[in-house]
């Protein structure tokens, strides 16, 4: 998986380009074209502890309204915004719902760890699904258009790959 990491902070704004590529049980990083050796836990709701090339950060994550992450690092501060390449048909189809039969697919390899709806449960566009963890971040799949989940191919504990279908929404 291939994202653009945009970063503003108090020393000026700065783009990277990260790749994760699975690599076994766990990923691999590519930052900027260079690899590094990366491990990521979570120590809290809003916090994960981050070891990059020998060096460790705790960072705090808080959601900002724009859509955007805040990230405080000891006395460093930043705006980031991370895009998805293939994302985007949904940025430029932005308030536009899915029409018809759709499919729910994970866009991360990792593992369900949470069902947040039932078959034959009626949600609305962008309400959450399914929660999969990947690299110890829990990702939350959301519904792409309101509807009845049709059929949940999925299971708690499961490790799915990418692309592979979790649900139905029709």
């Amino acid at each position: 998986m291939k994202f653009e990491v945009h970063l503003d902070g108090t020393s000026g704004k700065c783009q990277h380009v990260v790749v994760l590529e699975r690599d076994g049980e766990s990923f691999r990083v590519i930052l900027d074209g260079h690899s590094v050796d990366a491990n990521v836990v979570k120590v809290a709701a809003s916090s994960v502890s981050i070891l990059l090339d020998g060096q460790s950060f705790e960072v705090h994550v808080t959601p900002t309204l724009e859509g955007k992450l805040k990230l405080q690092s000891g006395p460093h501060e930043f705006t980031a915004e991370v895009r998805d390449p293939r994302a985007w048909r949904s940025r430029k189809q932005a308030g536009r719902e899915a029409e018809g039969r759709q499919q729910v697919l994970a866009p991360m390899p990792g593992k369900v760890i949470r069902l947040l709806v039932k078959g034959g449960e009626t949600v609305q566009a962008g309400q959450g699904l399914i929660v999969i963890e990947a690299m110890k971040m829990q990702n939350e799949i959301r519904s792409p258009k309101s509807g009845k989940v049709e059929r949940l191919l999925t299971k708690e504990g499961q490790t799915v790959n990418v692309g592979e279908v979790l649900a139905w929404v029709e």
